[in-house]
């Protein structure tokens, strides 16, 4: 198939920057080391940033990171058709839409975004044996529930969750993550979380925020999402608009194991990849598909403070 063949081209060319790289984290290249639309105290830590305003060039399907670590995405599904002509905050470009494509077919044709490797994402490695992460961007909904359930024979099951963006953990099958922001049914109500993992095979740990999730996330509105996760502590925060969410942990015990003697950091595996706008970026399932527009998606390997937050958001929105 064109697009397997493409996703091989894809994992090669950064396996091999991965070669060239050494074994530490690669290096800031120079064309990436100021990206426009990144305030400067976040900068340094920014290891994955995508505007799609970028497609790599000779496959419009792929975008380009403008991060440290040159982590190009596919664009799956709907390749070029998913940059729409939309501004998120002043000065942005094009947006991302992702959405469901046949909700009564259990196909693979949801357009989503990604990458996906089995052996891990090299370039991801400033995410393996790291205290802390930070996930944020600007989101757009356009619908008003999880969508129909397409790997059932029940027209009227639904998924659980909506996906937004977030990495994967080094042993994920495409749907396991270390760091995500999405929507997730609550005990019976669906809310907006941080949902990380520490330890591959270990268990999650999930901040919930307190306040409905459609009055945080308004159909038709952009909102600026982050979501922090510290590995060494256990805490987790969520912010809009550059302001901490009230929220609620979902386990009280220690999911992550940090009550010991630390410091306390993510399993030292690659990550296997990025998923944006629902799970398994490779292609192979459907779940939890995101009917929504994206845009300046950050990924990071520190926790960001509340104030560089707040920085951030009012460096794009002003």
């Amino acid at each position: 198939m064109i697009r397997t063949r493409r996703f091989a081209v894809a994992t090669a060319a950064v396996l091999a920057t991965g070669v060239l790289a050494g074994v530490g984290a690669p290096p800031a290249q120079a064309d990436r080391s100021n990206p426009r639309d990144v305030h400067p105290h976040l900068r340094s830590s920014l290891v994955a940033f995508y505007d799609f305003d970028h497609p790599v060039e000779g496959d419009a399907a792929l975008e380009r990171d403008l991060g440290r670590s040159g982590t190009e995405i596919e664009l799956v599904n709907g390749g070029a058709d998913m940059r729409v002509a939309e501004h998120a905050y002043p000065g942005s470009g094009n947006a991302l839409q992702t959405r469901q494509v046949n909700p009564a077919q259990a196909g693979n044709d949801d357009w989503k975004a990604g990458t996906w490797s089995a052996s891990g994402v090299r370039t991801l490695r400033p995410f393996a044996g790291t205290q802390g992460t930070t996930v944020m961007g600007w989101f757009k909904m356009e619908m008003d529930a999880p969508a129909p359930n397409s790997t059932t024979v029940n027209p009227a099951d639904r998924f659980n969750a909506i996906g937004l963006a977030g990495v994967l953990t080094g042993d994920s099958d495409g749907h396991g993550v270390r760091a995500l922001l999405e929507l997730i049914d609550v005990n019976g109500e669906l809310r907006l979380v941080a949902l990380g993992r520490r330890l591959d095979g270990g268990n999650s740990q999930t901040f919930a925020a307190s306040e409905d999730w459609r009055t945080l996330l308004p159909k038709g509105e952009w909102v600026h999402l982050a979501a922090t996760f510290d590995f060494n502590t256990g805490a987790l925060a969520l912010y809009r608009n550059g302001l901490p969410v009230d929220g609620f942990y979902t386990r009280t015990d220690d999911p992550w194991l940090v009550s010991g003697p630390g410091p306390h950091v993510t399993t030292a595996s690659d990550p296997r990849g990025i998923k944006i706008g629902g799970s398994f970026p490779q292609d192979t399932l459907e779940r939890n598909p995101c009917d929504c527009r994206m845009d300046a998606l950050m990924f990071l390997d520190t926790v960001v403070s509340a104030s560089d937050v707040e920085k951030q958001y009012r460096y794009q929105a002003r």
